[in-house]
């Protein structure tokens, strides 16, 4: 039977299990709405471009303000999830992030649309901490390894709406379109949100896998799976930025055909996120990172030196399957060795992967070749493997 705590909210006494799907429910669609504003915020960008007067260095300071209000409130909101819960902190930023799409349309200056990209930023990096800290919980309740799941749904809204968006492009104006998705995530958040402040984070009914370790042994092995993180995050913002642009001008893909470069990968990757759980069901956690980095290294070896616009996408294709669950398998572990605090580490070093990777293929494809510097993707790829191998028997089962 639950209990009521204190607050007169539901105490979760042991894993019941109608309670924890309709938990793993609303969970998964927080994810979902996560990628579906930000990817309807992300093909707006060049009308709200327009619309500011912005040139493109002006637009690429404004748009780093998404960025720092991540990369700040990350680190913040693992703290919060500690003193009031991730099941709170998750339902606020998700109306924080809901409102917060709407200002950019509003704004008239780069200046001001960086200050307004702060707070959606704030808004994006606290939601990600605090439901992957609710999912964590969720995950060792259910002792299944479901978080590729969670962010399969994220990969799966971000596709959603970056499609509808591309939709709607020619009919709404900026303003109108992210005023829709603003009123979209309200009425998402009030109808998921309920769920989650009904009952607390779960707590698996018996000990976790994972070995206890001394706190400083602990932090360590959180920043070993946020370099993890990185590694892998690395890849995917450098394929977003820089894989269309190696089809068209090394390969002489059509423009058509090279727009689908980033497609082929994020299809791939919401794809093997999809079959994570029955993966890491099979081979284990160890065996998913090592696979899964090797792959990703192979397919993105075969992107970036392929002869032909084929087998480059063909490639890519494949570093998205390897890469697909490495991201949140380290998320997992990291919030299992040191809850929302593990979270938030490991997702602000994957976060700052994501942010490194486009300038730094840049650097690299001035002083080398393009191709060239998407290998360094494979190397990180590659890298990962390895730490998770090296780490098999202290962190990883």
């Amino acid at each position: 039977m639950p209990t009521l705590n204190k607050l007169g909210t539901v105490k979760d006494t042991g894993p019941t299990t109608p309670r924890l799907s309709r938990l793993r429910i609303a969970l998964t669609v927080f994810f979902a709405l996560d990628g579906f504003v930000f990817a309807g915020w992300v093909v707006r960008i060049p009308a709200v471009k327009e619309r500011t007067g912005a040139s493109a260095s002006t637009l690429g300071l404004a748009l780093l303000g998404v960025s720092a209000g991540a990369v700040v409130t990350m680190m913040l909101t693992g703290r919060l999830c500690r003193r009031f819960g991730s099941h709170p902190a998750t339902v606020v930023c998700g109306v924080l992030l809901s409102l917060s799409v709407a200002l950019p349309p509003l704004t008239h200056s780069a200046l001001t649309l960086g200050l307004v990209l702060l707070v959606f930023g704030a808004a994006y990096g606290g939601i990600n901490v605090a439901m992957n800290s609710a999912a964590v919980d969720l995950v060792a309740a259910l002792r299944r390894p479901v978080m590729p799941s969670f962010h399969a749904a994220f990969s799966l809204g971000g596709m959603l709406g970056a499609g509808l968006g591309g939709l709607v492009a020619g009919h709404l104006s900026p303003a109108w379109h992210l005023l829709a998705l603003t009123v979209v995530g309200l009425a998402v958040t009030a109808a998921a949100g309920p769920t989650l402040l009904r009952h607390e984070a779960p707590t698996a009914a018996e000990p976790r896998t994972a070995p206890k370790s001394p706190a400083g042994r602990a932090r360590g092995l959180v920043l070993v799976f946020g370099l993890i993180a990185l590694c892998t995050a690395y890849g995917e913002g450098a394929l977003a930025d820089w894989g269309a642009l190696h089809l068209q001008e090394d390969l002489d893909a059509h423009p058509g055909i090279a727009a689908a470069g980033y497609s082929c990968f994020a299809l791939a990757m919401t794809v093997g996120r999809l079959s994570g759980t029955t993966l890491l069901e099979r081979l284990g956690r160890t065996r998913t990172l090592v696979f899964g980095g090797a792959t990703g290294a192979a397919g993105m070896l075969l992107g970036s030196l392929a002869p032909t616009a084929w087998a480059a996408l063909l490639g890519f294709a494949v570093t998205g399957l390897g890469l697909a669950n490495i991201f949140p398998v380290a998320v997992e572990r990291a919030g299992a060795l040191a809850g929302p605090t593990g979270v938030a580490a490991a997702s602000t070093l994957g976060y700052g992967g994501m942010l490194l990777g486009p300038p730094m293929i840049g650097f690299m494809a001035d002083w080398f070749s393009l191709p060239v510097a998407l290998t360094s993707v494979a190397v990180l790829a590659g890298a990962a493997s390895l730490i998770g191998f090296a780490t098999r028997r202290s962190a990883v089962t």
